[in-house]
Parts: C-alpha cells; sequence; structure tokens
C-alpha cells in the first residue's frame, strides 16, 4: 500500500492526484506523461506526494459514435476515483474538446482543491506555403475537392502537411477555446491557455501547477470557492472575444450545473466584440495567439466588462495584473476599440421551431445569410443526407434551409458534430459555399458557416423539429434572435412526428445516457450527476 513511498509520505503530507487524460487513442493528450512527470517535480518540490490516477480519456477523432455521448461518463469516473481515494488535492490534465469538461464537472462535484494544466495546441503546418488550420481547413477544402476545384491528391498532401506536431487543433476550436474559458473562469494558472503543446514553457507551468495545488489544499482553495456566477459571465466574456466554439455553450452550462452556479443558456447572448483573428472566425492560428499575448491579452482589452471580484486558483482575482499586460500584436488581438467585429458571441434564438432555444455563432456565418426565408429540405439522418443531397432529383437551390433531425442528445445518441452539413455538389460547383443549417446536433469548433445548433427540445423527444416537411418556409433573423416554422399551428396540430425516435438502449452506458440525459439547453448533463455530492466517504473499505 506504500507504493514504494518512505514513512515520511504519510507523515501527514497532501496527496495529490494527477488525473490525467493520456492516451495513444486520443492523440491530442497523447504528450500528457511528459506534463504529468512535470507536475509531479512540482508537488514533491512543495512538500506533497503525487499520484497519478489515470481516467478514460476521449479521443475526438476516434470515438464512435461520438466523443460527447462519454464526456458524463468520464465526469462520473473523474468523481468517484477522486472521492474514493485517499486524496487532498487534485491536478486535472486535458487537452481534446471533452476531456477538460469532463474533469472540471467531475472535480467540481467532489469540492476538493483543484486546478487544470490545459495540454495546449499543435503548431503551425504549412502547405505550399499556406498556413493551414487543423479542421477548418479540412472542412474548407474538402467541399473544394466535392466543387471540382481541388484534386483529391492536393487534398491528402494538405491534410499530411496539417499535424505537425503534438497537442490539440490549433485553431479556435472547441480543445482551444475549452482552454480559454477554464481559464477565464479561473481554474488554471495565468497563461497556460494557448500554450502550445511541444513549448517548453508548458512544463515549466506543468511545475508551478503542482507547487500551487500543495498550496491550495493547505488554504482549502476548492472549486465551490472559486467559481461564482461571476467567474461564468467571465468565460462568457471571453468566450465572445476570441471567437469561441459553440460547443463551449454546453460545456459551461454542465459545469455550472456542478457546483450550483445558476447559469441559463440567456446569459450567453451578451454583446461582446470579436478580437481574435483566428480560424474558423478570421486568418490565424493558435501560435500567433500565443505569440500574441494570448488570453490575457484578450482579458486586459475585456477588463471594464469582466467581474472584478471572480477568483482564480491563484486564490487573487481574475483581473488582477491585467493593467500591467502588454497590449501585444494587434493584428492578431484587436484593441477593444478597434474590433474585427463590434458584436459576436453567441445568439441565442427563440421561436416555435426552438422553444427552448438554439444557438449560432454571427462571427463564422455568412453575414448575408443572419437574415434569411426559404423552403425546408429535411433530413432525417447524417446517412440520408449522404445518401440524397447530391441527387439530381432533390429539390434544393441557394435559398434552401437544410434541416437535419435525429440527431441530439437522445436522437443520436450524443450529439454528434453533423451540424454543418455539406452542401449540394451542383451548388458547390456554381460557387456557393454557405447557406443556412438547422439542426439539433452539434458543429465542431474548427467549422464554420451560418449553421444554427442545439435546438431543443431536440426531435427525439418531440421537439418542433419533428413536425418540419420538405418545402415548408423557413425564417432565421439573428439580429431579432427569431427562428420561426412559417406553418400554421393548426396545420403543425394534424401532423405526426417524422423524425426518429430516440435511439434504442441495448444496455451498458448507452442505457444509462439515454435514461437520464437532459436536453441541450441545460448542457447535456446526466440528471442524477448535476450537483456537488462532496468528498466524504462515511464508510471503510476493511
Amino acid at each position: 500500500m506504500r507504493r514504494g513511498l518512505p514513512p515520511h509520505a504519510f507523515d501527514g503530507r497532501p496527496h495529490i492526484a494527477i488525473v490525467t487524460t493520456w492516451s495513444d487513442w486520443t492523440p491530442c493528450n497523447s504528450h500528457l506523461g511528459e506534463v504529468a512527470e512535470h507536475v509531479r517535480r512540482g508537488v514533491w518540490e512543495a512538500g506533497g506526494v503525487p499520484l497519478e490516477m489515470p481516467v478514460p480519456s476521449l479521443g475526438e477523432t476516434l470515438m464512435r459514435p461520438t466523443a460527447m455521448l462519454y464526456r458524463n461518463l468520464t465526469a462520473m469516473a473523474t468523481e468517484e476515483l477522486i472521492r474514493a481515494n485517499p486524496v487532498d488535492g487534485v491536478v486535472l490534465l486535458g487537452g481534446c474538446d471533452k476531456t477538460i469538461p469532463a474533469l472540471v464537472m467531475g472535480a467540481c462535484s467532489v469540492d476538493l482543491p483543484a486546478l487544470v494544466v490545459a495540454g495546449g495546441p499543435m503548431l503551425t503546418g504549412t502547405w505550399r506555403g499556406m498556413a493551414l488550420g487543423c479542421g477548418t481547413d479540412v472542412w474548407r477544402l474538402s467541399e473544394e475537392v466535392r466543387a471540382g476545384t481541388l484534386a483529391a491528391q492536393d487534398f491528402q498532401s494538405a491534410e499530411s502537411a496539417m499535424i505537425r506536431s503534438r497537442g490539440h487543433c490549433n485553431t479556435m476550436g472547441t480543445a482551444s477555446t475549452v482552454a480559454c474559458v477554464t481559464e477565464a473562469l479561473g481554474l488554471t494558472l495565468p497563461g497556460n491557455a494557448g500554450l502550445p503543446a511541444p513549448d517548453s514553457r508548458l512544463l515549466e507551468l506543468a511545475h508551478l501547477a503542482g507547487n500551487r495545488i500543495v498550496a491550495m489544499v493547505e488554504e482549502s482553495l476548492t472549486p465551490s470557492r472559486i467559481l461564482s456566477r461571476g467567474s461564468f459571465h467571465n468565460a462568457i466574456v471571453a468566450l465572445g472575444a476570441i471567437g469561441g466554439s459553440t460547443n463551449a455553450v454546453l460545456h459551461l452550462l454542465a459545469i455550472a450545473g456542478r457546483v450550483g452556479v445558476p447559469l441559463a443558456l440567456d446569459d450567453f447572448d451578451i454583446d461582446v466584440p470579436l478580437l481574435v483573428d483566428l480560424q474558423p472566425a478570421g486568418r490565424l492560428l493558435m501560435e500567433d495567439f500565443h505569440r500574441a499575448g494570448g488570453l490575457r491579452v484578450v482579458l486586459r482589452e475585456m477588463a471594464d466588462r469582466l467581474d472584478s471580484a471572480a477568483l482564480t486558483v491563484s486564490g487573487k482575482p481574475l483581473v488582477d495584473g491585467l493593467a500591467a499586460v502588454p497590449p501585444g500584436d494587434p493584428e492578431v488581438i484587436r484593441p477593444a476599440a478597434d474590433p474585427l467585429q463590434p458584436s459576436a458571441g453567441i445568439a441565442v434564438l427563440r421561436g416555435n421551431l426552438c422553444p427552448d432555444g438554439a444557438i449560432v455563432k454571427p462571427a463564422a456565418a455568412s453575414p448575408a445569410l443572419l437574415r434569411h426565408r426559404g423552403r425546408a429540405v429535411v433530413f432525417d439522418s447524417p446517412e440520408e443526407v449522404l445518401r440524397r443531397l447530391d441527387d439530381p432529383a432533390q429539390d434544393i437551390d441557394e435559398s434552401s434551409v437544410l434541416v437535419l433531425r435525429g440527431c441530439g442528445p437522445k436522437g443520436y445518441p450524443g450529439m454528434p458534430e453533423v451540424g454543418n452539413l455539406p452542401l449540394p455538389r451542383r451548388l458547390l460547383e456554381r460557387g456557393v459555399r454557405d447557406m443556412v443549417r438547422i439542426s439539433d446536433a452539434r458543429m465542431s469548433g474548427t467549422a464554420y458557416g451560418t449553421v444554427v445548433l442545439h435546438v431543443a427540445p431536440e426531435s427525439a423527444v418531440g421537439g418542433p423539429l419533428a413536425l418540419v416537411r420538405d418545402g415548408d418556409p423557413i425564417s432565421l433573423d439573428v439580429a431579432a434572435r427569431s427562428l420561426r416554422l412559417e406553418v400554421d399551428d393548426r396545420e403543425l396540430a394534424t401532423r405526426g412526428a417524422a423524425a426518429p425516435v430516440a435511439a434504442v438502449p441495448d444496455g451498458g452506458w448507452v442505457r444509462l445516457y439515454l435514461d437520464h440525459v437532459l436536453q441541450a439547453d441545460k448542457g447535456a448533463d446526466l440528471d442524477f450527476l448535476v450537483g456537488c455530492r462532496g468528498a466524504a466517504v462515511p464508510r471503510e473499505s476493511h
């Protein structure tokens, strides 16, 4: 039981769990073993005892049917393993899209001192002298292949040049967004978000995190003391200013539910300027963001909009020291007085098509489509999209509204990232590169377009999306925050739901998930995992 530790390791020193999502199956997290070693060094130096604790790792690129199905499983494993073991404090190591949210959710439900070390983005890859954005350029170039303007072998060549180093996507996709909002929440040491995975300064920060967690145990500085409503406000301000992923909405709602902070979908709809010129909402990549000063520069520019009382794992407010941060490179991070867009962030839509809400990211959409009316073309699954989309007999033009249903938390299950439907080949060949698309699914943070997501309630539980038929007029007005199916209520009352019912559980985790998952507007957590259960275990093991 000593695990090779000397007797003085049990003289009252804090035992620190290094909760890691390292895995060969999760490329974004494959370097976390080295990061953990540097956390260990910091813990030992500060007088603690470090012990590594692996939890399920969620490889966004490989897991089927979707990594989101398993976010809550990793959160549950994290919570239970922290509680069940004699742990005094926790360092959470994650990188890919779902791992950091899952770790934070689990840690919040135990409420022992905890901080995050985010694994960081990969370096910039280039092809034919052009910088490539991981994910974003996959979506862009694959459409050019379908349009006939790029050879398939050239696409493969570009793809092979895209991943230059270890680390997560180098765009402002979900992984980079989550790292930024986690720092804005106050759960990382300052300067962690955007620090590239291969950068030796990440190892230095990991060492300092090992130092800090020992002090946090002495201070009893827990997530419930750090995370306030102001903390989530700060995260939402950062989300808008960086042009971050829509997936952050689900994760922040779920984290707030664990720590008992009231947070609703409408809280995300605030007027924030877009400052960061990164793909998919801009031009550049995360290596540029770090070089330009990173999130601390963004927070400096937004300081007057931040909650000044919200704390961080340092024990100091998030705003502490921001006035001394240099302004950085304005080509990458614009000053608040001269933003890329004066109003960005997340737009929360309401209407008879989404009574519990839907979201759209205006910064990644086509301005001309933010107010649009068109005929619905309805698909009941991603598989049906692939079968029908390019059928010459399919009546689709650039004004059509593509509707995908059956892809919400219960319908798929797990909300796959299929909301950015591909466009019909014949429209691509004519130069069309965006259309209005609506679904109860999610979209990769690396994706772009005029895409309405997270329609709630989803079609599989009887949401209005289930009643839409081909040819129905749909109106979108982002400025008015409106999404409507322009069909008479009496007509809708006569229609039966046409969309698939919820996925049929066949036991195991999927059955537990389908029986208890909440809708997107509640963060898609499991109903019985919401809240903080604390760290106490009343019974002994022997």
